[in-house]
């Protein structure tokens, strides 16, 4: 059974007291049998306040990246091993943003996919494409060659511990949002290369998210379509009121 899972990615946003605010408001918000898992990822310094304050809820904390090794000298980096000893659970790995601005690449994703799974966090492992590629007819290939790359080495049984997350390049932070025919079709392009890489039954244990411009608006229609297993959102997970819509409109299959 596949885990409808709405996570919101602050980014470089909030300082402490934004921080503080928006989680305690979510704590008092989020049911304690909300059905769909919740998880917020604030910026590194909060990340142990944030894990303080949801302690007993059902809200998870994740961290926005990490690096593959255990220690060293990486100056400005922060280890799996680190984010678990303050009880983050979840690591969102690869997002464009980290691809575009920082150099990430498939080969440092699947690294730190591997090293999340030995620490028992829970990996977003992010793909998409931009618009030049969606309009030069490369969308399926871009896409599976990243699934296959960020998943080499890894077995079926840590696969079930993998969330994915289709995040459309054009339509993060511009307004834009792919219709929900436009992201089911590529989560299920995801969901078929997984099978093909794994089997049928592997591909349907993997939560499947989509991230870009993700609203309470859309999310029913997102969310209800066959492979789209819940969002990664950005803007709107900054405001209380604005994610809870979203929680609260997600539909769980």
């Amino acid at each position: 059974m596949r885990k409808t899972i709405i996570a919101g990615n602050w980014k470089m946003n909030h300082t402490g007291k934004d921080a503080k605010e928006t989680i305690t408001g979510l704590v008092g918000r989020v049911v304690q049998d909300v059905k769909a898992e919740v998880v917020v990822a604030p910026v590194f310094p909060y990340l142990p306040m944030a894990v303080e304050l949801t302690k007993g809820t059902p809200i998870h904390v994740a961290a926005q990246n990490m690096h593959w090794e255990e220690s060293g000298a990486f100056t400005g980096e922060v280890s799996p091993a680190m984010l678990v000893d303050i009880g983050v659970t979840h690591v969102i790995i690869g997002h464009s943003e980290r691809r575009t601005y920082f150099n990430e690449t498939d080969e440092t994703v699947n690294k730190k996919t591997k090293a999340a799974l030995a620490h028992n966090l829970t990996p977003i492992v992010c793909c998409g494409e931009t618009l030049e590629q969606r309009e030069e007819g490369i969308m399926q290939p871009w896409i599976e060659g990243q699934i296959e790359k960020a998943l080499e080495g890894i077995g079926a049984d840590d696969l079930a511990k993998v969330v994915i997350a289709y995040e459309p390049i054009w339509a993060i932070g511009t307004g834009k949002t792919a219709t929900a025919a436009q992201a089911q079709e590529v989560c299920s392009i995801i969901r078929k290369k997984i099978a093909a890489l794994y089997s049928a039954d592997v591909a349907d244990s993997v939560s499947v998210l989509y991230g870009g411009s993700v609203k309470g608006g859309n999310v029913a229609e997102l969310t209800g379509s066959p492979d789209i297993d819940g969002g990664l959102v950005g803007g709107a997970s900054l405001k209380v009121d604005d994610f809870m819509a979203i929680i609260d409109n997600a539909v769980v299959k």
